[in-house]
């Protein structure tokens, strides 16, 4: 690891060291053109093929059939929460929700603004510690779509497989486990995720949107909120985030170079276990409240005894180098982010930390 920190960030978060120095040889003079990419225009040849090549990448990586497009957009995942009601949730139609978390509850609020919402699923009387069942998911009869969240970041409980909604359009945030396994893409009619987890660094939102999703959209909203808008125009309507945009083409190369989703979710699973059997092996001194069966593979929630413990355990973990321990404000408690480009150096010495903490804790 050298001089890096253990980052467990939740977001932006830890990006791969090959390409962090990839980028920063390229950063003053990109491909020989005698400038910095951030410096060329959007327009030009040199950009156009890094835009081109990085949807083509994201394309063949998540195995993205034919019929959808990828669209690089702005405003986080938090402006998808809005862009998808204005552009689908039609007059006499309903938005149709699961609730599983803080982001889910979010984008609920959200959609509140411009229609009609109905909860699918709920797992809001269990305190978020478990992913409804699919058999528990009821779409109402006028959905204009099915929404929600694969991997709530915040409480650390993630979809393991994902329904069928028949011909109601299936839309899902992937925002915190984007390309961390292999998904059947075609499940979906929209994925959406903010990059600064799993793609790259914060500033561009992917949309993979099925095409015809685009059809009998709305004309009264405002432009820069229409997929169309942004379909016709290649996501170039106005100047994208070049810079963002160039650094997930890298982390897409670097995924490719792994192996693929394939070895990229076996390596996760790996990584992720030594935290979760610290946890589980600890005899109750550690404690995992998410549901077993609903465990996160991105976000490891744990708690201590009480908070003064958690306190000890964080200040400790920061003096050995570790970042990004703290749980969420709204939670509390610990969380380690095990995002892709987290290594799993850094988990084996998080798991062997904790062992030995309990041991002079216990």
């Amino acid at each position: 690891m050298g001089n890096r920190a253990y980052n467990f960030n939740a977001g932006p978060a830890a990006l791969p060291l090959e390409v962090l120095q990839k980028a920063q040889e390229e950063l003053v003079e990109f491909q020989g053109i005698g400038m910095s990419i951030m410096e060329i225009s959007h327009r030009s040849a040199e950009y156009e093929q890094v835009h081109n090549e990085t949807q083509a990448l994201l394309k063949e990586i998540f195995s993205i059939p034919e019929g959808y497009q990828v669209q690089f957009l702005q405003g986080g995942a938090s402006t998808q929460f809005a862009m998808i009601p204005m552009n689908f949730l039609k007059a006499g139609k309903v938005g149709s929700y699961v609730l599983t978390g803080a982001w889910a509850e979010k984008a609920i609020q959200e959609a509140q603004l411009f229609g009609e919402v109905q909860l699918a699923a709920s797992s809001k009387d269990q305190k978020f510690m478990k992913i409804p069942a699919l058999s528990e998911i009821v779409i109402p009869e006028n959905a204009a779509y099915l929404h929600l969240t694969s991997n709530e970041t915040i409480e650390g409980a993630q979809f393991q497989s994902f329904p069928d909604t028949g011909s109601v359009p299936l839309i899902g945030d992937m925002s915190s486990d984007i390309l961390s396994r292999p998904v059947d893409v075609s499940k979906f009619a929209m994925i959406y995720a903010g990059a600064q987890k799993n793609l790259g660094p914060s500033g561009v939102t992917v949309v993979i949107l099925r095409e015809d999703m685009l059809q009998d959209l709305p004309k009264n909203i405002p432009t820069m909120l229409r997929y169309e808008i942004h379909a016709k125009n290649n996501s170039l309507y106005n100047t994208p985030p070049v810079y963002s945009i160039y650094m997930v083409n890298l982390v897409l190369k670097w995924i490719k170079g792994q192996g693929g989703l394939a070895a990229v979710e076996k390596n996760n699973r790996e990584k992720t276990g030594l935290i979760y059997s610290a946890i589980d092996q600890s005899g109750g001194f550690f404690r995992g409240p998410v549901d077993v069966g609903s465990r996160s593979m991105m976000n490891v929630t744990f708690r201590l005894a009480d908070e003064e413990l958690e306190k000890k355990f964080i200040k400790e973990t920061a003096a050995q180098g570790f970042v990004g321990l703290k749980g969420h404000r709204s939670v509390g408690g610990l969380r380690a982010s095990t995002y892709n480009a987290v290594p799993y150096e850094a988990c084996k010495a998080l798991a062997d930390f904790m062992i030995d903490f309990q041991k002079r804790n216990g």
